[in-house]
């Protein structure tokens, strides 16, 4: 999967916005306004990355070469995803689903309510 695939799967979770909090080189998916999934798209190879359960994150990480400890992030709760065509495209779109799902049970039931 490319990374204009995986940023349209992000965008297409329920309620999904793009945002550059960091600057212009980096997009940041948020959904509530918590972030599930930020990417730099000029960077090559393109990475993603993604929240993650912890022991799922762990496992991944065993499993795929591609998937690593998260970039800038909690090594614990967070994968950084090489999009280097290594990884079936259906895990990558559970991958991000996972991502999404985890943080929409994380945020304040009024927020919930609303989304």
């Amino acid at each position: 999967m490319h990374l204009e695939d995986a940023i349209a799967h992000c965008l297409s979770q329920a309620h999904a916005s793009e945002e550059m909090p960091f600057g212009p080189d980096v997009l940041v998916y948020k959904v509530g306004g918590k972030m599930f999934a930020w990417t730099e798209p000029e960077a090559f190879p393109s990475k993603l990355n993604l929240k993650c359960e912890p022991m799922r994150a762990l496992d991944l990480r065993d499993r795929f070469e591609a998937i690593r400890p998260g970039y800038h992030m909690n090594k614990r709760h967070w994968n950084t995803v090489t999009l280097n065509g290594t990884l079936p495209a259906p895990l990558l779109r559970e991958l991000i689903e996972h991502s999404y799902q985890l943080v929409v049970r994380g945020l304040p039931r009024k927020v919930r309510e609303k989304l």
